[in-house]
């Protein structure tokens, strides 16, 4: 068996420390080959799975693709005060996914105060939060 079957054989199991050992092994971010490229997105998806946030923040340390999927994940848990804290931290990303999510949850005013908290001139924070501005709400 390929060692790619068996990392699949290994996540159907749930067996998490297989399917992360055999995949993270031909896995590589920014590769030129887009197959360990592809391997190193299905093993950040796999940290995730396997709730090994820990693994992943250090990995977003220093990788973008980690950095998303970290972020991503902790909106999907609703984890607010983290993003916050990711985003006051200089992760604009983090800024960018709470911005989202408070603007989706019918909370814009509570995205403006984080963007007027965090980073007051971030333009693209400022459009993410356009579409979700009611003319009567005094928000820019």
């Amino acid at each position: 068996m390929e060692w790619s079957e068996q990392a699949r054989a290994a996540e159907r199991r749930r067996d998490w420390d297989a399917a992360i050992a055999l995949v993270s092994a031909d896995a590589e971010c920014y590769a030129t080959d887009p197959v360990r490229h592809g391997n190193h997105l299905c093993h950040m998806d796999l940290l995730v799975r396997a709730e090994r946030l820990p693994e992943l923040a250090e990995l977003a340390l220093t990788d973008v693709h980690a950095r998303r999927r970290l972020n991503r994940s902790l909106r999907e848990r609703g984890t607010e005060a983290t993003l916050r804290d990711r985003a006051a931290d200089g992760d604009l990303d983090a800024l960018y996914v709470l911005v989202r999510l408070l603007c989706e949850t019918g909370r814009p005013q509570a995205a403006h105060r984080v963007v007027q908290g965090i980073d007051p001139n971030n333009q693209y924070a400022h459009q993410i939060m356009a579409p979700f501005r009611s003319p009567s709400s005094g928000t820019h």
